[in-house]
């Protein structure tokens, strides 16, 4: 009894945990560029909510977080995803509205459950923790210590970044993805908002834009 007690109150409390933190997310929101927004509409990675506004300053929650990274990575299409088990996770049922896209992000282990399988759909996340997912699925740089210390001593608040986030947030930096606060601060244990996701998809978008064509080799023979 006092161990489910104990799990109620959790829940409660991860249940508030939106209305405490959507202050300081409008307190410090990091920079977003006008166009980033629609760069990712236009993608198809976000959507307007129904009344059609996009509310950047809005938290993204861990369901939220597994629809969208399988859609910008096409997490479905990988060989871990086409498991035909299913995984139990209990707080999120074959009813729910990201259930398919929850049990991706499993199954390719981009993202984790908690004890007890459970997933807290609902959970909203740090820009840390949506950072090092974002760059699971991405690929972490295999960066050495003293490189992941380089790359984040420009920002004064890279202290404050987890010991276990730090590869995959130095990978982000590396790549342009970041956004920051308008004191130059990663600000890692704020909370993640749409704005903060859509200016992180569009500059991976641009990136893969980028990306140049295979050179052609003279005298190599070409594929029909």
């Amino acid at each position: 009894m006092q161990h489910l007690l104990g799990t109620v109150s959790l829940v409660a409390l991860l249940q508030s945990f939106p209305s405490i933190v959507h202050a300081q997310a409008l307190e410090s929101s990091a920079e977003i560029e006008p166009n980033s927004i629609q760069q990712v509409l236009n993608a198809k990675l976000m959507s307007n909510l129904p009344d059609g506004q996009f509310y950047p300053e809005r938290l993204i929650n861990r369901a939220e977080l597994a629809s969208i990274l399988v859609k910008s990575f096409q997490l479905d299409k990988r060989q871990a995803a086409k498991q035909k088990n299913t995984i139990s996770v209990p707080d999120v049922p074959i009813s729910y509205w990201a259930f398919n896209d929850i049990q991706i992000v499993l199954k390719t282990d981009i993202m984790k459950g908690y004890r007890g399988n459970l997933f807290f759909p609902n959970q909203r996340i740090t820009r840390a923790e949506a950072l090092a997912i974002f760059a699971q699925a991405y690929g972490v740089f295999q960066f050495s210590d003293d490189s992941v210390n380089e790359i984040l001593s420009p920002y004064a608040d890279a202290v404050s970044i987890p010991p276990w986030a730090k590869k995959a947030i130095a990978t982000v930096v590396s790549e342009g993805f970041i956004n920051t606060d308008a004191q130059g601060n990663i600000a890692p244990l704020r909370p993640m908002t749409r704005g903060d996701m859509a200016y992180l998809l569009s500059k991976y978008l641009q990136r893969q834009q980028q990306q140049p064509d295979t050179p052609v080799v003279p005298g190599a023979p070409q594929s029909l």
